[in-house]
């Protein structure tokens, strides 16, 4: 994405890191890399598939383009939240409530808090259900879920468990090979690649905000900045940590169109989905019977990341904003509010997880939700980004500020669309 180097992201000439070539330069991004992978492939979790697969099944190939620019808008989100950290050292909590009112702090805390409680849900649900595909009843499997994932951000190694996370939602590279293999109708998906389509109807914004909701999160923005911080990098590492953020955020919106895209081959024009199992249909190309299983297998690991790094997120942004202690490598003597609020996080989601709710309508409705709250989240990025107080010389430039901005109004645009379809329907306008 061409950027206003000269003013947008342009270090000071003391902190322009030295090149670095061969095993050092590889070494210096495995160190580096990470926070930017992990908060966008969290994006493609239970949620975030139930959306993609929706979006195939209800409209085919119609939300492609709309992804495209999903996808540009997730880019530009990813690197503003990794800028912040790497130049300010601070978390976007943090920097909230140290520019803004203590109104408007408390706002994006409830905002995010309002949009997380959900969501945390949503990922023991994802949970449940995988382990359903397998024969498993969901309350056999979402506590000692919930305790392990618990146990291992107080007690194990998180970052750890996080490449572990990472590698079971590997498993998703399956949707690639079913895309091909499920011979789509390639003319149709170019058409729509390029081509904007929108459906007047209320079926079709609702699906697109939700689209918004799941691929560019408020979560993913603090997790983002907050994990650049917790892992102590400098302005000098952030052209590696921008190639984290923006390789990330291409990587996993690449998966979520080869998902649409292949639920569209299998079962296009279906309508809505039903089941977990019904999603798991564009699978069969390429695992055939064991179709679910596959499927289970990439959907336990994209919950289990998600379902750690959600509640990390709203407890990385309330400490942040309270100013205490927080990061994973702390007690819960030295972080009591830090991992109290995960640890509430934890035990909520679980316990209302296991009560008798249509998962895919959890699913989808709470990306729903996230894509309503994300317009907010996302003008405290904007307006932070844009401060030279804040970032000097590395704040937004006036093409990348115009282009920022621009996907602020896009995305709140929508979320208005629907707020008015919706409310002109509870007065039977709609």
């Amino acid at each position: 994405m061409t950027r206003d180097l000269d003013t947008a992201t342009a270090a000071p000439q003391a902190t322009t890191p030295a090149r670095r070539t061969g095993w050092r330069r590889i070494t210096m991004i495995a160190a580096v890399a990470g926070p930017g992978l992990v908060a966008a492939n969290a994006g493609n979790d239970a949620a975030g598939i139930a959306t993609y697969a929706s979006a195939g099944s209800q409209f085919t190939y119609g939300t492609l383009f709309f992804m495209v620019l999903v996808t540009v808008a997730l880019v530009m989100v990813q690197e503003m939240a990794v800028r912040l950290g790497a130049y300010t050292g601070k978390g976007l909590g943090a920097l909230i409530r140290e520019q803004f009112s203590l109104r408007l702090t408390a706002l994006a805390v409830f905002c995010l808090l309002l949009a997380n409680t959900g969501l945390v849900v949503s990922e023991f649900a994802g949970i449940g259900a995988a382990f359903e595909l397998l024969g498993v009843p969901k309350w056999a499997v979402i506590p000692p879920a919930a305790i392990l994932l618990w146990a291992l951000v107080l007690f194990g190694s998180y970052h750890w468990a996080e490449r572990i996370f990472l590698i079971m939602s590997l498993a998703f590279f399956a949707y690639p090979v079913a895309m091909i293999l499920g011979h789509p109708d390639w003319g149709k998906v170019g058409h729509n690649l390029v081509i904007p389509h929108m459906e007047p109807n209320k079926a079709f914004i609702l699906l697109a905000v939700a689209l918004i909701g799941t691929t560019v999160s408020p979560y993913m923005q603090f997790y983002a900045a907050a994990g650049v911080v917790d892992r102590g990098a400098k302005p000098a590492d952030y052209p590696l940590i921008r190639a984290d953020a923006i390789l990330g955020a291409v990587f996993a919106c690449v998966i979520s169109l080869t998902i649409i895209i292949a639920t569209a081959s299998a079962i296009g024009g279906t309508g809505p989905l039903d089941s977990a199992a019904q999603a798991a249909e564009a699978l069969k190309p390429v695992a055939g019977r064991n179709a679910e299983l596959l499927f289970a297998l990439g959907l336990l690991g994209a919950s289990a990341l998600a379902g750690a790094v959600v509640p990390l997120s709203a407890s990385y942004a309330i400490g942040e904003a309270a100013g205490v202690e927080r990061s994973v490598s702390r007690s819960f003597r030295d972080a009591p509010l830090f991992l109290g609020l995960f640890t509430a996080q934890i035990v909520l989601g679980a316990v209302v997880a296991m009560t008798p709710v249509d998962v895919i309508q959890l699913l989808i409705g709470t990306q729903v939700l996230q894509g309503l709250i994300s317009p907010i989240v996302l003008v405290y990025l904007l307006v932070l980004t844009n401060r030279r107080s804040v970032l000097g010389p590395a704040a937004n430039g006036p093409r990348y500020r115009v282009a920022a901005t621009a996907v602020v109004v896009g995305v709140a645009a929508m979320s208005t669309i629907l707020l008015v379809q919706t409310v002109l329907g509870w007065v039977g306008l709609g």
